[in-house]
């Protein structure tokens, strides 16, 4: 009974909200972006969980809501970014300041006049940065030019909410920094990406538009099918009848941008279909234990297991890179398990 006339006294409060909402749009003239905009603030002082900064787009995104829930639900999820954010940081901070005391420690281990050794190898750290950048940045332009291409259709935008957006436009940009970083990297391509479109404007605002401009990605609005001949490219799709048996670099694979959350069943199967594509799903059943749970993988996981097989053809080292909450092990390892649990008895 207490439970349930708490959450009466909730909805009240809610309602209450709602109404203050109403009541400073209708008789204070005010915006209803402005009305939302006090709204937040008092769901703040009313301590329930809300960013403490928001910007005119989030705003504008929140106004834009028809539910009390889905107001909610946005609100927390502009909070819990926020903390993550202010986590990610607070661990750069620390680590700036565990390099600064690593170069003080060496500088006090040779003597002589440290704040000069200290400018020293602050320049030579400085230098080794802007040479690796430079390093990684050529390996992109050799990929570019010489190097197997990998497709990420861009063209489910209108399949997923403004949040599904914010976190797929996340994992491509994991994507493109594991791809950058690695030994082997493929030559992105971003196709059906609309210059219009809310995942250009995402992309602007996170990497800027002079870093966007230097990306080594390549971008267009066309199809891949009108970027590649036909009979190369094969779609990866969960939903495929057909499974990946070997990895083929005369090939030009595709993975659908989407996340987790927003797939809908059959829906990159039904585009490939649509071009008459060749599709294929990634050997999951046969090399894991799967425990439970669609067998879809987030896009920095999956560029992670194509850099893998693309550069040793192994699966066992591939599939390394698929959440171990989702799988009880690799089948060879659940059989060395049994037998040594059967020698042990």
């Amino acid at each position: 009974m207490v439970t349930k006339a708490k959450d009466v006294h909730q909805g009240d409060e809610d309602s209450d909200d709602e109404e203050n909402l109403q009541a400073q749009v209708d008789s204070k003239g005010n915006t209803l972006l402005e009305a939302t905009r006090d709204l937040v603030v008092m769901w703040r002082y009313a301590g329930k969980l809300v960013p403490q900064e928001i910007t005119d787009e989030e705003i504008k995104a929140l106004a834009e809501l028809d539910t009390k829930s889905s107001k909610k639900k946005y609100l927390k999820y502009l909070a819990i970014k926020e903390r993550h954010k202010q986590s990610r940081k607070q661990k750069q901070q620390r680590k700036k300041e565990e390099k600064e005391a690593a170069i003080q420690s060496i500088c006090e281990e040779e003597g002589g006049d440290q704040s000069g050794a200290a400018a020293k190898n602050t320049f030579l750290l400085q230098f080794w940065s802007r040479s690796l950048d430079k390093l990684l940045g050529w390996r992109c332009a050799q990929a570019m030019m010489f190097d197997q291409p990998l497709v990420f259709d861009m063209s489910y935008e209108s399949n997923m909410s403004r949040r599904e957006i914010d976190n797929t436009v996340s994992q491509l940009m994991e994507v493109e920094g594991w791809n950058r970083r690695a030994a082997e990297p493929f030559h992105l391509h971003f196709c059906n990406l609309q210059p219009d479109g809310t995942y250009m404007q995402e992309f602007l605002k996170r990497y800027g538009a002079e870093t966007w401009s230097r990306l080594l990605v390549t971008c267009t609005d066309r199809q891949h099918s009108q970027v590649f001949p036909r009979e190369q490219l094969v779609y990866l799709t969960a939903d495929s009848p057909n499974v990946l048996r070997t990895f083929d670099h005369s090939k030009v694979y595709i993975i659908g941008a989407l996340v987790d959350r927003s797939i809908q069943s059959g829906l990159s199967l039904a585009n490939a279909k649509r071009l008459k594509l060749a599709t294929a799903r990634l050997p999951l059943d046969q090399f894991l234990n799967w425990e439970m749970g669609a067998k879809n993988l987030t896009l920095d996981q999956m560029i992670r297991i194509m850099l893998a097989l693309k550069e040793t053809g192994k699966w066992e080292e591939a599939l390394k890179f698929v959440p171990q909450r989702k799988h009880d092990g690799f089948y060879h390892q659940q059989t060395q398990k049994k037998m040594r649990k059967t020698s042990y008895d």
